[in-house]
This record gives C-alpha cells, structure tokens and sequence, in this order.
C-alpha cells in the first residue's frame, strides 16, 4: 500500500486530502502542519509521497523539499499550493519537486499526479 504524507498548515486542507486518499486505497502516513513537523514525520514513517503546501509557519515548503531531499534524493514530493506563480513552480522543480498542483484541486487531478510520481 503507497503510504502518503500530508503537509499544509490548514486543517480543513489536510482534511480534504486525507478523505481523497483514504476513500482510493491509499494509506496517510502522518499529517503535519508545517515544514518542521513534515521534515520529523518524514524521517519517522519514510512515506513514499509526500504532498506539501508551500506557505506555512516555522518552516515553508520549500525548505521542507530541499532539506528532505538533502536526507533522502529519491523521496518523492508534490507541490500542492495555492501559489499559481509559473516562477514559484520552476523553483519548486528546480529543487527537486516531482510535481506542482494548484489549489483548488480536483480530486482526479490529485490522484493523476500520484499516479505520475508513482510511475517515474
């Protein structure tokens, strides 16, 4: 079962994305609400997908990538961010995002990008 890590510093955001994954089979592996909390979880529960918001407090989304990244290169992390910025989704790619999605999401939109990461 692909285990999967929700980061956003909203619970009604975390809230949404667990039932979205919980409802297709896929299992949380933890939520956290801020980079710090997704750089301790990660490390705990090594998910196979982590899905991150980019504004958050103590720590943001992109320092939370670099630095999981800089322990583990093939983890595997989607952008989910309200942040419709075309400069912030090549930054996100540039350090090492395997996908960059837009709040409001679709729901088939989420799952087409974990089948996606999933696959490469």
């Amino acid at each position: 079962m692909v285990r999967i890590l929700v980061v956003d510093d909203t619970r009604f955001m975390r809230t949404i994305l667990v039932n979205i994954l919980t409802e297709e089979g896929f299992e949380v592996a933890g939520e956290a609400e801020d980079g710090q909390q997704a750089i301790e979880l990660f490390l705990k529960v090594r998910p196979d997908i982590v899905l991150m918001d980019i504004i958050m407090p103590k720590m943001d989304g992109m320092m939370a990538l670099k630095t999981i990244l800089g322990v583990n290169p093939a983890a595997k992390v989607i952008m989910v961010t309200a942040i419709q910025s075309i400069d912030m989704a090549k930054l996100a790619f540039k350090c090492g995002a395997m996908s960059y999605i837009i709040k409001p999401f679709q729901r088939q939109g989420i799952l087409q990008e974990i089948d996606k990461v999933l696959n490469q």
